[in-house]
């Protein structure tokens, strides 16, 4: 026997999954997990028996409810699947999946629109941190309904939509102690490994929304304006990669993140089309087709904190508050940046642009031994 659970299939930003009501999922998070990975098709790098895309970014669910915290409308748990293992990961943020919250919730009754635009404080659990965001909710015959269609576009998503903007409150070590969690805004980190001679690199480790190691593809012997096809099938590189991901994780306070989607591996390189820096991103062993919202936010800080290895990388403007203009593979992603006056070297508020669609609405099937097994 199968068990329905309602669903919404949304497009958030450049990621995609299935959102759920957290009454509508088993309380247990063992069966929680269970009934997710059947709903994705995992561990399959096809998912051919699930709703995943066999892409990380198409791996991803949302489970939103309505918040117990002062000040606070809605609480959202984001869970990170793979296509090819059974790991559920709830600790790292999703500022993609993040646009297509107050949507999700509008759209299922959760909250009322508030008039022409709707601004709701959200609160991501993996990491409990606030943001407010705006979608557009103007009236029409049947009411005030989330509105999806405009001419905001975002680069990785085709065509255009309407924007829906993301103010983060406080991102500053999302998922580390802090900003910076080695302490230094530049690290020099031994790593060896199996295939490769033992070499030194500069990085910077930094977590202001998510955990990230930047370093320079001229380092590495790249020059970080390979397409993704080239660095998915660069076997060398991606191994010492990971060698330095499994190091600086460590040095992160993060202990051995073998298993963990995070850090992030971040590759750079001075800008090529007119933005501000070049990035590949790795996810973290795949390359990134684009970048992440989070991911983005944490990099532009990068940007503008002095001695970090984006320093006579990155081409930055003066002022208080600063455009940054992330490359990455499919485009650019734009993050506006408030700067502390007292000291410029804080990051006191963090924007950005997003857009949002509902793809199907309905219920997604499990079998009911998934989640109640028998003895």
């Amino acid at each position: 026997m199968q068990i329905a659970i309602p669903s919404l299939f949304m497009r958030g930003g450049s990621s995609r999954g299935c959102f759920f009501l957290a009454s509508d999922l088993p309380s247990d998070r063992a069966a929680r997990d269970r009934v997710l990975l059947t709903v994705m098709g995992s561990p399959d790098k096809r998912q051919i028996d699930g709703m995943g895309g066999a892409h990380p970014l198409t791996s991803k669910v949302g489970i939103v409810s309505l918040s117990q915290t002062p000040g606070v409308a809605l609480d959202f748990l984001f869970a990170q699947l793979q296509p090819n293992n059974d790991n559920v990961d709830t600790t790292p943020n999703c500022g993609n999946m993040l646009a297509a919250v107050v949507p999700f919730a509008l759209e299922r009754g959760l909250i009322q629109a508030q008039g022409d635009s709707t601004t709701v404080r959200v609160l991501t659990l993996n990491t409990d941190m606030q943001c407010d965001v705006t979608v557009q909710t103007p009236m029409t015959a049947h009411g005030r309904q989330v509105e999806y269609e405009g001419v905001a576009k975002i680069d990785g998503v085709p065509g255009s939509a309407a924007p829906i903007t993301i103010n983060f409150l406080d991102t500053a070590g999302s998922v580390c102690t802090g900003l910076l969690p080695t302490g230094q805004v530049l690290e020099r980190v031994f790593v060896s490994g199996e295939g490769f001679a033992t070499f030194i690199l500069p990085v910077t480790c930094i977590d202001n929304g998510m955990p990230l190691v930047l370093f320079k593809a001229t380092d590495v012997g790249r020059t970080g304006y390979e397409t993704v096809a080239e660095l998915n099938a660069d076997t060398e590189l991606r191994t010492r990669v990971e060698a330095m991901r499994l190091q600086t994780g460590h040095l992160m306070g993060l202990g051995d993140v073998t298993a963990k989607n995070y850090p992030k591996m971040t590759m750079i390189a001075p800008p090529r089309d007119g933005g501000s820096l070049c990035t590949r991103s790795f996810i973290p062993h795949v390359c990134h087709d684009a970048i992440g919202v989070l991911a983005a936010v944490t990099v532009a800080t990068a940007c503008v904190l002095k001695g970090t290895v984006c320093e006579g990388v990155a081409v930055m403007p003066d002022g208080l508050s600063q455009v940054v203009s992330v490359e990455h593979p499919t485009g650019e992603f734009s993050v506006e940046l408030g700067l502390d006056p007292e000291d410029p070297q804080k990051v006191i508020r963090a924007a950005l642009l997003r857009t949002a669609r509902l793809l199907m609405r309905g219920e997604v099937m499990v079998a009911s031994a998934v989640v109640q097994p028998k003895a």
